[in-house]
């Protein structure tokens, strides 16, 4: 029997050490009594079993005589002599400190670190495991600022942890070192750094933390790292405790940082501390933040803050260089929508266009010519960009003659016989500009309007006596009454588009109305500015039918007219100008002259921004503005009403006696936002539907009636461009219409950028097509 027992022993032994050998466990000191003690520090007890060859450490539990705590059973005396030392010195603290009783799941965590991290100290275990109490023991009190194999101190390893109380226990109660660096340099700032809240670096600083402003091995400071990883709570803390934002590392500054690894924040927070950060430069390559920016969110950050757009480093590259060389489109688009000169000649003599051709990058292509880059500028070679074409592009033909189309137009300035700008002609003959609606198609607009001011040499707004417009052309006709510049407005409309159509349909209508008040000025009233006049359409919706109503800076023609249908309604005056809104409102009834009357008096009231805005309230886009809609409902091509509303304007000039004031209408000029092609379309039928699949072919019938209603109520080409010029015809008027031929149908709220610029290359394509046509119009319109 007792051999049977011994058996029974050795196999539990055994089976015993297969398991985890370094398991915590409890176990009777009884089951020693027959082995050979080896070892004995402080509580800890090396037992040897000889029948089966295997290593006890066994740690004595006082307030249990008859118990003690296994550390470990292992089959190898080496791995038994090594690891009972370290256990007797490392442990002590915590069997000591700890509150009985002591068990096995108090002791595992500890003995894990123990093995996992030899190189560590009871200071570094506690820290790890977060056992604060123990960091009083007088033996890790003397190890508080010991390294570990990483030069890591038991404070480093805290601040990597997160651990706010115990970085507190370790700064008051230890006193330990804020300036003690690892291998790579690192302080415990610099750890500090690196996390997500902010609470450890406020208890650093509290401490008047010596390394705050501390390189590491790599260059950076806390506050450099703290920018790398984007910890953008952190680098406020850092800022609101001491760090400094212009200490120099290796990536430059930490706004440099920043921007590299595209941390919005933390660019945001170092400018809101040092707005001296934005022009910069890194002490290697001279460049600002901009250069070092990859996105266009980090570029709009800096533009935002008026940042120098076209500042050129010490390798004289401008950051639109750096962006064109590295393919980052939709940047180097942020940058040409905020004032970025394509022309500006970098290393070598290179434009951006000479960089873009060489990579035979075609979007980077398109934009840059889109926005006037100069096809035949000349590098320090003598290359030109079509010449670099000819070697490396693989669409080289549709290059050339893109190239020649942009080189065509921009030389319109000097082949108009060296006209230059002044003052605006004076003319017997009146002029009229008539804009299309489109949404943010009217860049097309914009792109014609900058090829006829180079072809004539003047500003827009010199050129016409007349301005009509819709929608997003009676933005822009304000804009242009306004004193806005064509690239200026191109500009804009890019940087609007992310503003305005944000979210889905309908868009809040705040957005639209703030930057309208931001560029028209928010009192500004349309009487403000008087040449050249401007009409803008709009639909009053408060009536059934809808009526078409004019914004004007103008006093209407005042004459006598039967109203178009017959109302047993009432309606408030057709707006309220400044000063009503505290005041009952008169309502009157459809009879002519108190309408007319209080129309007067509104008109010479109306700010501008309110006029964009109601001409510009498309259905299901944007809300009305109070009673009016966009005047793309009824007149999407404003030039027949604005040729009636002028011949109604000379008609009363003449019933006046002011026949010396009348000028006759002799050149209009309609431009549209672009054609989409025809598409084929299988059904408009719409019937009573007896079976389900005649319901399918129903409801396909009235998806593709209803869009076809609609687009041929807002047509402004087809009829309505035939009936205009057999008008002009009639009436011996020089009409010209222009309005490119789209390859796809691009959206009123289109944001794509690589969609827009196609859009705007098949625009200048479509001009060079015409260039006969831009030069005799330009002729005609600087002839008095």
């Amino acid at each position: 029997m007792q051999f049977l027992g011994r058996i029974l022993d050795t196999v539990s032994s055994v089976s015993s050490l297969f398991s985890n050998p370094y398991r915590v466990r409890d176990v009777p000191l009884s089951e020693y009594g027959s082995w050979v003690r080896l070892k004995r520090e402080g509580q800890l007890l090396l037992y040897r079993n000889m029948s089966c060859q295997s290593w006890d450490c066994v740690l004595l539990v006082p307030d249990s005589p008859s118990m003690a705590l296994r550390l470990f059973q292992v089959a190898s005396e080496a791995d038994a002599m090594n690891w009972f030392p370290q256990y007797a010195l490392k442990l002590r603290p915590f069997y000591e400190t700890l509150r009985p009783p002591l068990k096995p799941e108090t002791l595992q965590p500890i003995v894990d670190c123990l093995r996992n991290h030899p190189d560590w100290s009871s200071a570094h275990i506690s820290v790890d495991i977060g056992l604060r109490d123990c960091l009083k023991h007088n033996y890790i009190l003397g190890q508080i600022n010991a390294r570990d194999s990483q030069g890591q101190t038991p404070l480093h390893l805290a601040c990597e942890r997160s651990d706010v109380g115990c970085v507190r226990e370790l700064l008051e109660e230890c006193q330990a070192r804020t300036d003690i660096k690892d291998k790579t340099g690192n302080t415990p700032m610099h750890c500090a750094a690196k996390q997500d809240s902010a609470a450890i670096v406020e208890v650093l600083c509290s401490q008047l933390c010596a390394g705050i402003n501390e390189l590491n091995v790599a260059g950076e400071t806390p506050l450099h790292v703290a920018c790398r990883l984007g910890k953008a709570e952190s680098a406020v803390a850092l800022i609101g405790g001491g760090a400094f934002c212009d200490v120099v590392g290796g990536n430059g500054y930490p706004i440099h940082t920043a921007m590299k690894y595209s941390q919005r924040s933390c660019a945001e927070a170092v400018l809101a501390a040092d707005p001296g950060q934005l022009q910069t430069e890194d002490p290697v390559y001279g460049g600002t933040p901009l250069h070092w920016a990859k996105t266009a969110e980090m570029a709009r950050v800096l533009l935002d803050r008026d940042c120098n757009v076209n500042y050129l480093s010490k390798t004289g590259e401008s950051p639109l260089h750096i962006l064109t060389k590295r393919g980052r489109f939709e940047a180097a688009m942020t940058l040409l929508t905020h004032g970025a000169n394509p022309n500006v000649k970098g290393e070598g003599g290179n434009t951006a266009l000479h960089l873009a051709m060489k990579s035979d990058n075609m979007d980077l292509i398109k934009v840059l010519m889109v926005f006037g880059a100069d096809v035949e500028a000349h590098n320090d070679l003598g290359e030109t960009p079509g010449l670099i074409a000819a070697r490396t592009s693989k669409g080289f033909d549709d290059l050339i003659h893109a190239a020649a189309a942009i080189s065509a137009i921009s030389r319109g300035v000097v082949e108009a016989d060296g006209r230059k700008a002044g003052n605006r002609i004076v003319s017997r003959t009146d002029r009229l500009l008539c804009l299309d609606g489109g949404g943010i198609k009217g860049l097309v607009l914009i792109q014609m309007l900058i090829a006829l001011e180079k072809e004539a040499g003047r500003p827009v707004r010199e050129l016409f006596d007349w301005v009509a417009g819709t929608s997003t052309g009676g933005i822009l006709a304000l804009a242009i009454v306004h004193g806005k510049s064509m690239e200026y407005l191109r500009c804009l409309y890019f940087r609007m588009k992310e503003k305005v159509f944000k979210g889905s349909r309908p868009y809040e209508s705040a957005p639209l109305e703030d930057f309208l008040k931001q560029e028209f000025g928010e009192d500004t009233k349309m009487t403000d500015i008087q040449h050249p006049k401007v009409m803008v359409t709009s639909v009053l919706a408060d009536r059934h039918p809808g009526e078409l109503h004019l914004f004007r800076n103008y006093d209407p023609p005042d004459l006598p007219r039967d109203p178009p249908y017959a109302s047993t309604a009432t309606f408030q005056p057709l707006t309220i100008p400044k000063g009503w809104e505290d005041e009952d409102v008169l309502i009157v009834g459809y009879t002519q002259e108190p309408l007319k009357k209080r129309r007067k008096v509104a008109d010479e009231e109306q700010p501008m921004w309110r006029a964009a805005r109601s001409s510009g309230a498309a259905p299901t886009y944007f809300r009305p503005m109070g009673r009016f809609l966009d005047g793309g409902l009824l007149a999407n091509n404003p030039t027949l009403d604005a040729m009636t509303e002028i011949h109604q304007y000379n008609k009363a000039l003449k019933a006046q006696g002011r026949d010396s004031e009348v000028n006759r209408l002799g050149v209009v000029v309609s431009l549209g936002t672009g054609k989409p092609p025809q598409v084929v379309v299988n059904s408009v039928d719409v019937f009573r539907p007896s079976n389900p699949l005649e319901l399918a072919k129903s409801f396909v019938g009235v998806k593709e009636l209803g869009k076809m209603l609609v687009d041929c109520c807002t047509d402004s080409d087809g009829c309505a461009v035939d009936r205009a010029r057999a008008w002009c015809e009639m009436t011996d008027i020089i009409y010209h219409r222009m309005s490119p031929q789209l390859s796809t149908e691009v959206l009123l709220d289109e944001v794509n950028d690589a969609a827009l610029v196609d859009m705007l290359w098949e625009t200048q394509m479509y001009l060079y097509e015409n260039r006969e046509a831009l030069q005799r119009l330009s002729q005609q319109l600087l002839q008095p």
